[in-house]
């Protein structure tokens, strides 16, 4: 990010990361958050003018952004496409409000990827299996795909790197573990006595220091 420039996070949340670009692009710049979820909106701004930011955040969705086609010089968005319905029209929009020149970078995380450890090997397959599948997300392999929906909104990608994210247990448990598992029992993929016996492991495994979740993540940076 260069100062003076228009810079939008889509799915910014909290507004950590808008900050962030708030003191990248300087006093002369702009830098805006993008989030449907008016909650995580009221955060993100009260955070920031607590922080004395001069961040700002609209309320809106990537399928139809507010913005002027060619208004803005830098799109960041992380860990969205895998919730999306229709992330080929997400990524059209990100092409049309970008300007000549300007730089897009997606990240996102790859399901099939996903490890766990410890527990019965049935019961790790189908909870593996159920990470990659629609059950989980809408787009649970999003972050292979990242480069092919770039390009095939006329982009040109420039970079691409994977990296393997580790999973601390009580965020990966509560952030969609413990309902994963539900949803297995309620399909009959394993049994109830199979979860708890399987989350009891994994409680185990963590006060002795052996827990293991882990998946890659994909980032792709393009331009237009």
């Amino acid at each position: 990010m260069c100062p003076g420039q228009r810079a939008v996070e889509v799915g910014s949340g909290t507004g950590s990361s808008v900050q962030r670009l708030a003191t990248a692009v300087g006093p002369d710049g702009e830098a805006i958050g993008l989030d449907a979820n008016e909650g995580l909106l009221a955060v993100a701004e009260d955070r920031a003018r607590r922080a004395g930011s001069a961040a700002r955040f609209v309320h809106g969705d990537v399928h139809a952004a507010p913005f002027a086609d060619g208004s803005v010089d830098a799109v960041l968005c992380e860990r969205v496409f895998q919730f999306l319905d229709r992330p080929e029209h997400a990524v059209a929009e990100i092409a049309r409000v970008l300007r000549p020149g300007g730089r897009v970078v997606l990240i996102d995380s790859d399901w099939s990827s996903a490890t766990l450890y410890p527990g019965d090997p049935e019961v790790l397959r189908t909870m593996e299996s159920m990470l990659a599948g629609s059950l989980h997300n809408r787009e649970p392999l999003a972050g292979r795909k990242l480069r092919s929906w770039l390009a095939g909104a006329g982009l040109t990608v420039t970079g691409h790197e994977a990296r393997t994210l580790f999973l601390p247990y009580d965020m990966f448990l509560n952030a969609g573990l413990l309902a994963l598992t539900d949803l297995a029992v309620a399909h009959g993929e394993i049994t109830a006595e199979q979860r708890q016996q399987f989350l009891a492991g994994l409680a185990d495994a963590q006060r002795r220091g052996e827990f293991h979740a882990s998946v890659t993540m994909f980032a792709a940076v393009a331009h237009r």
